[in-house]
């Protein structure tokens, strides 16, 4: 009872933080918009370190996490082809549901229409960087120097460097099986540092929303009012519709359960607007809360963070109606194709660049004719539905992870059912060479 009080604690805390922080921003906007003090030292000073801080706390553990767990997991690996079999099915997945996700942003979009009557005359110039072709994105897969990609935070070359790595430890016989002892106690220190970490949440949750609604006009929404709503609806329908379905189809799992436990992680995600950023807390759920084994939620929440960007093809799609409606071009049904196809492997494509979103939407504008120079009427509006689509990605993220898990046969369906998992410090096991499921590596340690 007194766990699940410090549980219920921190959520309340997390939520009460970023409440405040925006009731704080719209505050310092209007009421205190002429106090130079307030915006010098408080908005630009105090807030914006202790944001900044809160971001590089979760950020430190990216690397070492991905890294971490990924050994762990591939070195448990019995047979290694699994491996082969875990990677396509997660790599479908993640496809698929991006594939979903821009047909029904499409649909949307063409059908409540939000660019009728837009006023272009104001619209400025936007420049796009150069995306990458998919033939370079698979060559800079391949790390040439592994430290230089951690320290780089180059995550698709992390992934590649710590798998590769992982099959030499399992293959290694005797020297193998003490190198993935020691990384197993790394991972449980890792964890640990994530729960510690999460108690400073409230406090940089605050820091991030006060700074934002500082600078972030009601003006900006009101006037792209109908495109933030369709947006922000097909999110919030991709978010329970489709993912609550696959989750009941695949796994036969509650949605209502599965969304109950993803509670913190999506509030991270919405707080930080950074997949990668909340890796850690991702992690923690799907494997500490959900019961999904190590071997498999490292490799599909990193990836899917890297890949999986469902929010991001919802944006597409619906500013593609947008832009096309606000300049009166007519699409055909081929170019509504043209769209999702070029959407679905652009968000391979384009991994790990920075501005990905918008990289990626203007990709699709040139693939069809449409005028990129109509992505400077969506950006005022940008950043708050970034905070949303980020939710929505880590959400695929785990509903994937769960997917996957559960065919595999790694994921402990009592622990998903349990309310109370994963509230207590002691459950941060990860399963060690060997074990088949959490439980008998719980079982092993006793």
């Amino acid at each position: 009872m007194t766990t699940d009080k410090k549980r219920l604690s921190l959520t309340g805390r997390v939520l009460l933080g970023m409440g405040l922080g925006i009731l704080a921003g719209f505050i310092f906007r209007t009421l205190l918009a002429d106090v130079a003090l307030v915006h010098d030292y408080l908005v630009n000073g105090l807030l914006h370190v202790g944001g900044k801080i809160f971001i590089a706390s979760l950020s430190m553990l990216v690397v070492p996490l991905i890294f971490v767990s990924l050994v762990c997991g591939t070195s448990s690996l019995k047979d290694l082809s699994t491996l082969g079999r875990l990677g396509g099915k997660t790599l479908a997945f993640y496809l698929a549901t991006t594939a979903i996700a821009i047909s029904l942003a499409l649909l949307m979009g063409t059908l409540f229409q939000p660019g009728q009557g837009v006023d272009l005359t104001t619209a400025s110039t936007f420049a796009a960087k150069e995306a990458p072709s998919l033939g370079e994105v698979f060559i800079g897969m391949f790390p040439t120097n592994p430290i230089n990609s951690m320290a780089q935070g180059n995550t698709l070359q992390i992934i590649v460097f710590a798998v590769l790595f992982g099959i030499a430890v399992s293959l290694a016989g005797k020297p193998g099986e003490r190198i993935a002892a020691f990384f197993g106690d790394v991972s449980e220190v890792i964890m640990k540092l994530v729960t510690l970490l999460m108690n400073i949440a409230p406090y940089g949750v605050f820091c991030l929303m006060a700074q934002l609604f500082t600078t972030l006009g009601l003006d900006a929404i009101v006037n792209l009012g109908e495109y933030f709503l369709v947006v922000a609806g097909t999110l919030v329908l991709h978010a329970l519709v489709t993912y609550g379905l696959m989750l009941k189809t695949f796994t036969g799992l509650s949605p209502l359960t599965f969304l109950k436990k993803m509670e913190d992680a999506i509030m991270f995600a919405f707080s930080t607007a950074s997949s990668n950023a909340t890796i850690p807390v991702t992690m923690e759920t799907t494997t500490r809360r959900m019961g999904v084994e190590n071997r498999v939620a490292s490799f599909t929440v990193p990836l899917g963070a890297t890949i999986n960007m469902d929010g991001t093809a919802i944006m597409q799609g619906v500013a593609t109606a947008f832009i096309a409606q606000a300049f009166n071009i007519d699409l055909s049904f081929s170019d509504y194709l043209m769209v999702i196809l070029t959407a679905t492997l652009a968000s391979v494509g384009t991994a790990g660049v920075p501005g990905v979103g918008l990289i990626m939407l203007a990709m699709v504008l040139n693939q069809v004719g449409l005028p990129v120079e109509g992505i400077a009427l969506i950006i005022g509006v940008d950043r708050l539905l970034d905070m949303l689509r980020t939710a929505v990605n880590i959400t695929g993220d785990s509903v994937v992870t769960c997917i996957v898990g559960k065919s595999e046969g790694a994921m402990d369906l009592a622990r998903f059912n349990d309310p109370h998992s994963g509230e207590k410090e002691e459950e941060i096991r990860f399963p060690r060479r060997g074990s088949d499921t959490a439980s008998e590596a719980s079982a092993s340690k006793a």
